[in-house]
């Protein structure tokens, strides 16, 4: 085949499928990040309101119409105001991506240290916050906290959240194995439908995990229950398998064992 033959063929068959995929994958991305945020349900009631005006356009209903003519400026507005929160999460997430990406997670056990801490901590109804990074960088927020850039252990975790220590108040920020900083203060999720019974620790890890894709173990000072927050969602009261298992299959290069002896660090 001649450079011109091929060249032809690139254009003729190659160029449209990588067009289509290009466009599929950025449709695909949109629609994550929509879903993401509560953006996706606003978009819904405006293709409802474009169909109600399609509809009255086309059987000519006047009255409909002109009222919707009328609306359209101030609809435009308000859109730009109402999706305020949810662009600026998702322009933050687009933002802080990785060009480059991060290798993934090693084999190692501070996995474990987590789980052990998080169930010696409920065993005693200690207050814990506890975010693990992943692809999105929380460098703005660590640096609000104090840093620490210590290795993972889960005797290093417990003694954090002990009410007579200074780091207890606030969020500790977790990456590759070590952590990064404590008392570090997150934003609070402004989801309508949370239960009242979640307090500010579930409502800040539900805050960070609609803006980021971070991880968070939260374990309530007021029942003991342990639970977990990702993907804007609470999955709430875990037992120590069931939080093994969400774990294993978010750092599938950890080590995380199915059962976990929450010892007596005292």
């Amino acid at each position: 085949m001649t450079p011109a033959t091929i060249l032809a063929f690139l254009a003729t068959y190659v160029r449209p499928v990588l067009d289509v995929a290009i466009l599929a994958f950025l449709i695909y991305q949109t629609y994550r990040l929509l879903v993401m945020t509560e953006a996706l349900y606003l978009i819904r009631g405006l293709l409802v309101l474009a169909a109600i005006y399609g509809a009255a356009f086309f059987l000519r209903l006047s009255t409909v119409t002109w009222i919707m003519n009328i609306l359209a400026p101030g609809l435009v507005v308000s859109l730009a105001i109402i999706l305020q929160p949810e662009l600026r999460r998702i322009f933050i997430q687009v933002g802080r991506q990785s060009l480059r990406g991060r290798p993934s997670t090693k084999a190692e056990r501070w996995l474990d240290d987590v789980i052990a801490a998080s169930y010696a901590l409920a065993a005693k109804k200690r207050g814990a916050l506890m975010v693990i990074t992943r692809k999105v960088g929380l460098g703005n927020f660590a640096e609000k906290g104090i840093e620490l850039d210590a290795v993972i252990s889960s005797h290093l975790l417990i003694a954090m959240f002990e009410h007579d220590n200074p780091l207890h108040d606030g969020a500790a920020i977790l990456s590759e194995g070590r952590v990064l900083a404590a008392a570090c203060f997150l934003p609070l999720s402004n989801q309508q439908d949370i239960l009242l019974s979640f307090g500010s620790r579930h409502r800040a890890a539900l805050g960070i995990a609609e803006e980021t894709d971070a991880v968070v173990v939260v374990v309530s000072e007021e029942t003991g229950a342990v639970s977990l927050v990702y993907d804007s969602r609470i999955y709430y009261n875990l037992s120590q398998d069931e939080l093994a298992e969400r774990l294993r299959s978010l750092f599938p290069g950890g080590v995380v064992r199915s059962r976990f002896e929450v010892k007596d660090e005292r």
